[in-house]
C-alpha cells in the first residue's frame, strides 16, 4: 500500500473520530466563516454540515454575542495562544437545549469553551478551532450545592418561628455595627421590646397561640422598619432592632409606631381573638461605652422602667 493511501485512511480515521467525540468542534477560517462542523454541532444545533461549512457563524447564530467572541479570537490568531471560558462566566457560547435526563432542571446546556490556534504549513495562523464541552451535570451539581451551602447559612442565622434573626447572629450583627459606628461617629440606637403578660396568653390559650402572638408580633416590627435595621429575636418573647443612623429621638418615634401598631393588632387563633401589648427600651450609643453589650443593657434598663411604669410604653434610657 502506498504512503498516500496510508495518509488518506489515517485522516479518515481523524476525521471519524473528530465527528463521533462528545465534544463540539468548530473551525472558522479568520472571516469566522465555519471550515468544520462536526456531528455534536449539528445534532445539537439541528444544522446540518451542508448547511453550515462555508457560513459565517454569525449569520447562523444571531444571538452569538459577537463583539465578545472577536476579541475572544483575536489573540489566537495574532498571538497563536491558547484561550478559553468557563460556564461560570458565561454559561454557554451556542444556546443549546439541555436534553440531559439527570440535569433536565436546565434549561440550556452549559459549557466550557476552548478557542486554540491551529497552525498552516507556514507557521501563520489563519485558523481558529472552538472546542466545545458539555459541562450540564458538573454545573448544575455546583449550583445545587452553591444553593444548600446558602440556605444552611441561612437557618444557621434565623429564628425558625419568626424568621427573624436568631439570637447569635444578630447579637454578631450589633457588635460589628457598633465598632462601625464607633468609628465614623455616626447615631445609632438599640430598641427591645418583649410582650407585655406573654405568660397569661400562653395559659389562658395555649402555647400555639403564644407561637403565633410571636410570630405577628415579628410581622409588625419587621413592617414598622428599614430594609437597613437589623432586627432579632432576642429571647422567648423578647425583641431586639438596631436602627442604624437614628437617634434616641427618632428611635422613639419608632418604637411608638411599634407599639400602637401591637395595640391595635388582634391575632386570631382557632376560636380566639387575642389582644396583646408590648413594652419597650430604647437606648443610643454613647461615646462612653467600650461595649456593645453595654447598649444591650442600657437599653434593656429603658424596658424593665416601661414594665415599672405599668407596661405598653416606650421609655429612653437615661442616666440619671
Amino acid at each position: 500500500m502506498s504512503s498516500n493511501k496510508v495518509d488518506m485512511k489515517e485522516i479518515h480515521w481523524l476525521m471519524d473520530m473528530l465527528q463521533s467525540i462528545d465534544v463540539g468542534l468548530v473551525v472558522l477560517d479568520r472571516s469566522l466563516n465555519i471550515q468544520i462542523w462536526n456531528s455534536f454541532m449539528a445534532n445539537h444545533s439541528g444544522i446540518g454540515n451542508e448547511v453550515a461549512l462555508g457560513k459565517s457563524l454569525f449569520e447562523l447564530f444571531e444571538d452569538l454575542p459577537e463583539r465578545w467572541l472577536r476579541h475572544k479570537v483575536e489573540p489566537v490568531f495574532h498571538l497563536k495562544s491558547r484561550t478559553f471560558t468557563v460556564w461560570e462566566q458565561r454559561p454557554y457560547l451556542f444556546q443549546f437545549k439541555n436534553y440531559r435526563p439527570i440535569t433536565g432542571t436546565a434549561q440550556y446546556m452549559y459549557q466550557n469553551v476552548s478557542f486554540i490556534p491551529l497552525l498552516s504549513a507556514d507557521g501563520e495562523v489563519n485558523h481558529v478551532g472552538i472546542i466545545v464541552y458539555d459541562v450540564t451535570d458538573a454545573a448544575v451539581r455546583k449550583m445545587a450545592i452553591k444553593s444548600a451551602n446558602a440556605k444552611l447559612e441561612v437557618l444557621s442565622q434565623t429564628d425558625s418561628l419568626t424568621q427573624l434573626y436568631n439570637r447569635g447572629f444578630w447579637e454578631e450583627s450589633l457588635a460589628r455595627e457598633f465598632k462601625r459606628v464607633t468609628r465614623t461617629g455616626q447615631p445609632c440606637s438599640l430598641i427591645m421590646f418583649d410582650i407585655d403578660h406573654f405568660k397569661k396568653i400562653n395559659d389562658n390559650y395555649g402555647h400555639p397561640a403564644g407561637d403565633e402572638v410571636i410570630r405577628q408580633t415579628a410581622a409588625t416590627l419587621r413592617d414598622s422598619i428599614r430594609e437597613t435595621d437589623v432586627p432579632g429575636r432576642y429571647g422567648g418573647e423578647e425583641f431586639a432592632v438596631l436602627l442604624i443612623e437614628t437617634s434616641a429621638d427618632d428611635a422613639l418615634m419608632v418604637a411608638e409606631r411599634i407599639r400602637n401598631s401591637i395595640e391595635a393588632l388582634t391575632v386570631t387563633h382557632e376560636s380566639y381573638s387575642i389582644q396583646f401589648t408590648v413594652s419597650l427600651g430604647i437606648a443610643e450609643l454613647e461615646g462612653s461605652m467600650a461595649e456593645h453589650e453595654q447598649l444591650i443593657h442600657c437599653a434593656d434598663q429603658a424596658l424593665y422602667q416601661s414594665k415599672q411604669t405599668g407596661r405598653n410604653f416606650s421609655t429612653v434610657f437615661s442616666a440619671d
